[in-house]
């Protein structure tokens, strides 16, 4: 049990959010949906099970990048738009996750924090196999076009993020704050 902890921490502290992906390398559905299952153990509230998983082939894909840069086009301007479009265009895997709505405030909360914990959970699991994702939540997933193209129907369910993943071309660097500067202890 030891090691398996030591397993898990290493595992935590090393997964970084990628930024550039292997283009034409995209890792086999089946360990995708292995890790979505592995994924489902996240805590949730009363068992309620609110994530929902849109795995997006090609088309949805190109017409996903078609929208972001026609939303840029009319915010930053044709270069970052293209340029935008281009990046999005190599990224080889995408998955959307989606958070089931509740008329209760306060268990829609707890939902959406159990969806959290869900793309977390799937984030390590997929890192473990040599896989980097990055969580975006961009203007993109708030826009009702988005919601139309991954056939997500906005009253009953809100997108949590869209996780991008494939092979690392590159694993960033970083660290994290001392404990002292984020622990308070109470008496």
């Amino acid at each position: 049990m030891k090691n398996r902890m030591i397993d898990l921490a290493e595992t935590i502290k090393s997964r970084r959010t990628i930024h550039d992906f292997i283009p034409d390398k995209t890792p086999d559905k089946i360990v995708v949906k292995d890790a979505i299952t592995t994924a489902c153990w996240a805590p949730n509230h009363h068992l309620t099970e609110p994530w929902r998983f849109y795995l997006l082939e090609k088309e949805t894909i190109t017409n996903v990048c078609k929208l972001n840069k026609e939303i840029l086009l009319e915010t930053k301007g044709n270069e970052t738009a293209e340029n935008k479009y281009r990046r999005w265009m190599n990224i080889p895997g995408w998955l959307v996750v989606t958070c089931q709505k509740s008329d209760d405030e306060i268990r829609y909360q707890e939902d959406y924090a159990s969806c959290c914990c869900v793309i977390q959970n799937l984030m390590l699991v997929l890192w473990q196999k040599g896989i980097g994702t990055k969580w975006s939540t961009g203007t993109i997933t708030f826009d009702e076009r988005f919601y139309d193209l991954i056939w997500v129907n906005r009253e009953l369910e809100n997108v949590v993020g869209i996780i991008w993943y494939g092979y690392p071309a590159e694993i960033p660097q970083t660290v994290r704050k001392p404990l002292q500067q984020v622990l308070t202890e109470l008496p």
